[in-house]
């Protein structure tokens, strides 16, 4: 009888974990994941190392927000860009679709009609990521693609813009989990 309820509940177990895994539609995959970029030499020179991280936020009912720290850094100089602001839906598969937008700046002026040094709108984006979710603390984007738009173009126009190449390579995203051991340290 013992045998019997063990040999059940580990059924029981491997279907739910079974379920879950790679599947986005059960809904419990919202929440915030990073990835760490490998340090950075940002002048080239090896006199600055920075190491970036990407924020991806998928909230309920369809909302997906990406955030590089890399946007802001030496703005003026080589320019930036916006937060990725769109979407995220399940497929039928039980993979992950994100789409969003974001736009890029280009350093301006000084000039006759720019006093200081500023930044410009440049051109526009729109990104498609498709994710496998490995389970509730990871997801791996497989595929992932962008359209340019230049700065007076819609780039809510899937069609429009100019189609970049098909990334396959896979980038692992895991999910911050709130801690507080920081605050219970000596």
């Amino acid at each position: 009888m013992f045998k019997k309820g063990i040999l059940v509940l580990t059924i029981v177990l491997s279907i739910a974990v079974c379920a879950f895994a790679g599947d986005c539609n059960n809904e419990n995959f919202y929440g915030t994941y990073t990835r760490v970029d490998a340090p950075t030499d940002v002048m080239g020179d090896g006199a600055v190392i920075h190491q970036y991280v990407y924020s991806l936020v998928l909230a309920p009912g369809g909302a997906a927000y990406q955030y590089w720290t890399g946007l802001n850094d030496y703005q003026t100089t080589f320019g930036t860009g916006t937060p990725s602001v769109g979407s995220w839906k399940c497929r039928e598969d039980g993979k992950l679709v994100v789409t969003y937008l974001l736009s890029s700046f280009a350093p301006v002026g000084p000039d006759a009609y720019i006093p200081y040094p500023d930044v410009s709108l440049a051109t526009n984006y729109r990104t498609t990521l498709l994710f496998r979710v490995n389970g509730k603390n990871k997801i791996t984007r497989i595929q992932g693609r962008t359209r340019a738009y230049s700065a007076s173009d819609d780039p809510t126009n899937a069609a429009g813009g100019t189609l970049g190449a098909l990334s396959t390579t896979h980038v692992v995203y895991n999910r911050l989990i709130a801690d507080d051991s920081d605050l219970t340290a000596p």
